[in-house]
């Protein structure tokens, strides 16, 4: 049997979609935290397990998660995803005949309306899908990722994701991305400053428009481009700032 579990917080653009993409599964488990919007509402049109929390990261976010879920298979999903029902078959034979004790599954990135094929964003493979014994999340704040004890197989049909809608996504996701980076690398120690920022953020630049051919996937690849060279960017100069105060 599978369990889904989803983290939201002010999606309701997205979660419906997603959930609509799951509604198959033996149970859907969703944390929310703090969420202002009609996210909770939509969530429990499709599952009484909704519940409220405070934000600890990524990370410790799913694990929380992932300690509700009561079925031998996860599947874990952002709210900005959503399952194929070629993804749905796959799955369901892999937890029938399956011998691994996790699976990676490629995941189909659109930006602002255009499917990515290239700057590094596809086939981006993921591990979502492993039997709850066997996985936890690490406790990264963001990038977050599934840890398996065991071997992991690969699936061949994508989880589709709306990563960016419009600007205004892009736009605070930069923000939101830099804030946790710079967070997890004052952790690490690591030190910043203003030349550093702007040559990292340049490398960005050029290593996914030029080196990953995002170059290839028109106006929405050069606009993701600068987006991941703007996330580089303020999440080291907020590192450098937050050591000068």
């Amino acid at each position: 049997m599978l369990s889904v579990i989803v983290i939201t917080r002010n999606e309701s653009a997205h979660i419906a979609k997603c959930l609509q993409s799951v509604a198959w599964a033996d149970e859907i488990v969703v944390l929310d935290s703090g969420s202002n919007d009609d996210t909770v509402a939509i969530c429990r049109q499709f599952t009484d397990r909704v519940y409220s929390t405070d934000w600890p990261g990524f990370g410790p976010q799913k694990q929380r998660a992932l300690q509700k879920a009561s079925h031998e298979w996860v599947l874990s999903l952002d709210a900005d995803e959503q399952v194929s029902e070629a993804l749905r078959t796959e799955i369901e034979t892999v937890m029938r005949t399956g011998v691994c004790s996790g699976y990676q599954i490629p995941r189909l990135s659109s930006y602002c309306g255009r499917q990515i094929k290239h700057g590094g964003w596809w086939p981006d493979y993921v591990v979502r899908l492993f039997r709850s014994k066997a996985g936890r999340f690490s406790d990264d704040l963001v990038h977050e990722r599934v840890i398996v004890n065991g071997e992991l197989g690969r699936l061949q049909n994508p989880i589709l994701h709306e990563s960016y809608v419009n600007l205004e996504e892009v736009l605070a996701k930069v923000n939101s991305y830099s804030t946790l980076g710079a967070q997890k690398l004052r952790e690490r120690g690591e030190v910043s400053c203003l030349s550093a920022a702007v040559a990292k953020a340049f490398w960005t630049f050029f290593r996914t428009y030029f080196l990953r051919l995002a170059i290839l996937d028109g106006p929405q690849g050069f606009m993701l481009a600068v987006s991941n060279a703007e996330i580089t960017y303020y999440k080291y100069l907020k590192l450098w700032l937050s050591g000068r105060e």
